[in-house]
Parts: C-alpha cells; structure tokens; sequence
C-alpha cells in the first residue's frame, strides 16, 4: 500500500464515568506522518480514533453552533443576549443569512474537520496489519459511526455537500456536491458497517465510546429523515431488542451532572469539568443569565411553552420546568427574575447550578451532551409506524415516552402532589388516525427534545406546509429557499468546483 502523507493532531479525548474522570488522551501536534508509519501499533491506533471525537464537543459554544442552526432558527429559541451581541446568530433566528455568517461557516468547519480525522483513521486502518484485529476493528467502528454522525448534521443543515470518504490532497478535495441522497446513502453505510463492527458496551476508561446500539439509532434516524418508513421503524426496534436501554424515571436525570451515562444515553458526547487541557461544557456559561455570570443567550419561546400539555385542572406536563426556567419557579438553586430574559424564559438544558459549578469557572461545565437518548427512538419508531399505516404500533412507543413524562410524579418527590399523577396529566394517545395521530407524534417529539437542537431540522423534513406554516412570523423565511443554509463562502472561494447554481 502507498502511503498517504497526512498531518495527525492528536487531540484530547475524555472518555468519564459516572463518578468521574477514569482517563485523559493529551498528546501534542505529531507533524507529518504517513499512515505507513504512524498506525504500527494498537496504542497509536487508538490515539488516532480519539482524535476523531474532537470535533463532538461544546467547548467552545460559538464553533459548535449547532445549537444556533438547530434551535435559534426554529419556533423554540431565538438568540437572547444584547442587541448587537453575535449579530450573525440573529441572522439566522431572522434568515437573513448569507454565505459568510459565522454560525453557519463554525458547523461546516467543525464537522468537516470531524470527517477529516475519521478520514484519517478509516485510511490507516485500511489492509493494515500492524495493529490488532480487535483493536482495529473497534476503532474502524467508531470512526464509521463518527463519519457518519457528522455527515448526519452537515446534510441535514447544508443538503448537498462535498462526500469525502479518504484523506485527500487540496486538489482532490475540490470536488462538486453530492445530492443529499447519496450523502445518506454514505451514512447507511458507515452506521451498517459500524453496527457489525462496535461492541454493545464499554466500561472502565472507555465508557463514552460509541456502540453498536448508537450506530443503529443514528441509522434508524437517516432512515426516518429519507423516509424510509419500515426501515426506520425496524431499526429502531433493533435498538429495543438489545435491552440495554431504558427510559429513566425522573426525566431531568437525563441533564444532571449526578446521572451522566445513564441507561437512557445512547450516544453522550462527553464533558468533564476542571481539566487541562480544558473538556468543559462551555454551554453552561452562554445559556446562563449575565447576573449569574452568563452570557444571557438562548431564550425559549412562548411558542414552545405552549406546545406542552396541561391537565384539565392545569397542571403543567412536567418536562415543561424540568427543561425551561420561569417566573414563580427557581433556577436551580437561585431564584428566578424575570429580567434575566426577554421572552419570559430561560433554557434549564445545558446549564448547572452554581452549587456544582460557580460564577468563577462557569464555562467549564460538567455535563454531557446528549445526541441520541432512547426517547428519540422510541419516537422515531412512533412516527416510522404511524407513516407505514401502523396506528396501533405506533401507539405503543408513543404512550412509553408519555407514561414516564407523567409518573415523574411518582419518582420525584421535588415535584408538588409527589406520589400521585395529577388526573388526567398526559394520558395515553388511543386515536389510530394517521393524520390525527401524526399531529401528536410531532408535538410529542417537540416537548421531549425541546431545546437539544434537533427542532429545525424536524420542521424542514415535516415538508413545506408544515415549516411554512410554524415560521411564519419570520417574514424572510420560505422553504424553498431556507430549508437549507447557504454552503459557507470559505468552501465557495476555496473549492472552485461544487457546481453551484450561479
């Protein structure tokens, strides 16, 4: 095999558990190696794969701004903070959008950087026999599921994009888009090959590596986005079928610093606070309020308040203040002004109390992002079969999701009235009605995931209508010309092939 030269960063990679950090990977800039020469050995192999993780991580919350794509540009949040204060992130809440706005250029070179550093594994890797064959197959798997998990967001958010699936010289990289189907084409078959190739479980040191139920949830969800409606219902079973995975009890375990890597994660990109080199969760401290020592961004909307369900005697579903802080109602351990926000409310995801992490170090967070959490599944299964003409299957994942949202009252005693679920609070769905059924799953999904960046992206695959319809506040939004953002304009001047429309 002719070595390709290539510049390794190795980076560091945290891998935590539950009850702290077991293992840190902190290596300098390695300069110009050949695969020949740098993958010898299983202790480089892995050095590699950790590499390839970097680009998952939040902390810094301006280059990771998948939360401004996926949430600001939807009905959720918009951006909060000062009028003038990351002028491009407003941009985006008003698609105002050009090529060259910040947001939009940090996703592209994050996850293309991503991409690059699985590139580089899947490229050492290949007909290598220096290295383990347990070692290499397991990291051969995680650089697949990472490829395609950043392939995943790209697509998503930009449609047609560039397909780079080698480490490739400057001008090979310039190269025309692919269409979004054969970027997910890509993405089934890293999430297939990654399935056969991860194990089920880590533990010790390795407990936050990817697994085979992560690569089959992330395929069961590029299976719903291309509508694929049996596939993405059977896949997300397979999930199920692992019994590995299960919905917590108290449902705000799943943003707790005590309850990290917990049975309902599937796949949790991990943050640890007071490391060198820094692994903080620097979202803490842009989604905290000024006074605080915030930057005062993200507010939810009175839209997505709304959206959760009350019983007839008013009692609010509880994932409404479990994720959303507002006036009557502590945030955390301080109380609530309602001055800190303009719309009334303040984002509770992401953030810790000042108990756990003070004013002084509040951009060096300590929880975990969770990109793929078993509720996600259980309502792509809900939706997947729905779709597919199976009402009455789909009720049976739905109601799941709800039934643990309701008996919080049962799990918590924080809660008021703690031991017995308020009458008739988020009863089981029984109507089979396709279209009625299908306004449910949607609302579902949007209080069981609000505010973890996946709504944008939701509302476009809903299709035209629908997006028109809930955007419609924002005057420059139209589907057809929005429901993508513009390919950055570094990629425009530096790749002169894409072949996009003049």
């Amino acid at each position: 095999m002719k070595a390709k030269h290539i510049s390794i960063y190795i980076i560091a990679a945290l891998f935590c558990s539950v009850t702290g950090c077991k293992k840190i990977l902190n290596q300098p800039i390695l300069g110009q190696y050949s695969t020949a020469n740098f993958f010898t050995n299983d202790a480089n192999a892995k050095l590699a794969v950790n590499a390839a993780y970097g680009s998952l991580t939040f902390t810094d919350a301006s280059s990771n701004a998948i939360w401004v794509l996926g949430d600001v540009a939807s009905d959720d949040a918009i951006k909060g903070g000062n009028a003038g204060d990351q002028a491009d992130f407003q941009s985006v809440g008003d698609f105002n959008i050009n090529p060259s706005n910040s947001a939009v250029e940090a996703v592209w070179k994050r996850y293309y950087e991503g991409v690059f550093t699985c590139n580089v594994v899947t490229d050492g890797l290949a007909n290598n026999s220096a290295v383990s064959a347990t070692v290499k197959t397991q990291s051969l798997g995680q650089a697949e599921f990472l490829r395609a998990y950043y392939y995943f967001n790209l697509t998503v958010a930009y449609g047609a994009i560039p397909l780079h699936i080698k480490v490739e010289t400057p001008a090979q990289a310039q190269k025309p888009v692919s269409t979004q189907a054969q970027i997910f084409a890509q993405i089934e078959a890293d999430c297939t090959a990654a399935a056969a190739a991860l194990p089920t479980t880590w533990s010790g040191p390795d407990l936050g590596r990817v697994t085979k139920g992560a690569a089959l949830a992330l395929l069961a969800k590029t299976y719903l986005f291309e509508g694929k409606w049996a596939l993405a219902a059977s896949t997300a079973q397979s999930v199920e079928a692992l019994n590995l995975y299960s919905l917590l009890p108290v449902y705000a375990d799943n943003f707790r610093q005590a309850t990290k890597n917990n049975a309902e994660c599937i796949f949790s990109i991990q943050h640890q606070t007071g490391l060198v080199p820094f692994q903080g969760n620097n979202l803490n401290v842009w989604f905290a309020p000024r006074s605080i020592g915030g930057y005062g961004f993200f507010y939810p909307t009175q839209s997505l308040v709304d959206n959760y369900e009350k019983s007839p005697a008013g009692v609010d579903d509880p994932r409404l203040d479990y994720s959303i802080a507002r006036a009557g109602h502590p945030y955390f351990d301080v109380a609530f002004d309602p001055s800190w926000t303009t719309t009334g409310y303040l984002s509770k995801k992401h953030c810790q109390p000042l108990s756990e992490i003070s004013t002084a170090v509040k951009g060096d967070g300590n929880l975990n992002y969770q990109a793929i959490r078993f509720a996600d599944v259980l309502l792509i299964e809900a939706e997947a079969l729905n779709e597919s003409g199976n009402g009455a299957g789909a009720l049976i994942p739905l109601n799941k999701v709800r039934k643990r949202a309701r008996e919080s009252y049962l799990n918590d005693s924080t809660l008021p009235g703690y031991g017995t679920v308020p009458a008739g609070l988020l009863p089981d769905i029984t109507t089979t009605d396709q279209a009625t059924l299908r306004t449910d799953i949607r609302r579902e999904r949007r209080s069981e995931l609000a505010l973890e960046f996946h709504r944008f992206f939701d509302i476009i695959r809903y299709g035209a209508t629908y997006a028109n319809g809930v955007l419609s506040y924002k005057p420059l939004f139209n589907y057809n010309t929005d429901k993508f953002f513009p390919i950055p304009e570094s990629e425009r001047q530096s790749n002169p092939n894409l072949g996009l429309p003049q």
